[in-house]
């Protein structure tokens, strides 16, 4: 049974959500502060749901030290705050996915499933500067590992798989985040920011993911 981990010191966002999650068909577990929430984190579990407001150690601390660590778990934040900064600094610190209080349960719901699904097939030809190890999900950037949240990874994996090729925002939207494209990508463009940096790339001169303007992305393999 798919294990999900949800830590949130707040029973009346956590109680209702636990249920949920268990209708899903998930074995959850609730823990309310950040020490244990690391320490549960270790134990590898499925799924993360993470609070940042937690006591003791705040979810970003968890998120941090869980990396470090060299924990895969896929980390999904909850966090009141909702600007930009702070969505930033989640992402960089191996989060892979938020939402923002208060949220609709539906959307949660359809984030973790995505989440979830770690399965996109492998058809990414090789780049020559750009390499993916799909079955120990490691990305390696003129042979030195490079390190991604699993958004990240899944990202760059589809981008890989349709080198050369534009990659439209529904498409990303969709297939990555399990979520419909209404007009707003801006998850997407912040893991695209988050994702060129670690490559080394430069959004104003792309040598490997260029931004198509009103339509998506090009992942481009330059030979040196």
């Amino acid at each position: 049974m798919t294990k999900v981990l949800l830590a949130e010191d707040d029973p009346a966002i956590s109680d209702p959500l636990a249920r949920a999650l268990r209708r899903e068909g998930y074995d959850v577990d609730v823990c309310t502060d950040g020490e244990a929430a690391l320490e549960q984190g270790l134990r590898q579990p499925d799924l993360l749901v993470l609070d940042l407001g937690l006591p003791k150690l705040d979810g970003l601390e968890v998120c941090r030290r869980l990396r470090q660590e060299g924990s895969t778990v896929p980390v999904l934040v909850l966090t009141a705050r909702a600007d930009e900064v702070d969505t930033v600094v989640g992402l960089d610190a191996g989060a892979d996915d938020y939402v923002t209080k208060p949220f609709r349960l539906a959307e949660l719901l359809a984030r973790a499933r995505a989440l979830l699904r770690r399965g996109v097939t492998d058809l990414a030809p090789p780049s020559q500067l750009v390499r993916i190890d799909h079955e120990g999900r490691r990305v390696f950037v003129r042979e030195e590992e490079v390190q991604l949240t699993g958004k990240e990874y899944e990202l760059l994996k589809l981008l890989v798989a349709n080198q050369n090729k534009v990659v439209s925002r529904e498409k990303l939207m969709r297939d990555i985040w399990d979520s419909a494209w209404y007009g707003s990508t801006k998850t997407l463009d912040m893991h695209i920011s988050v994702l060129r940096r670690k490559l080394g790339d430069d959004a104003a001169n792309p040598r490997y993911i260029t931004t198509i303007r009103g339509v998506g992305f090009r992942f481009d393999a330059p030979q040196d």
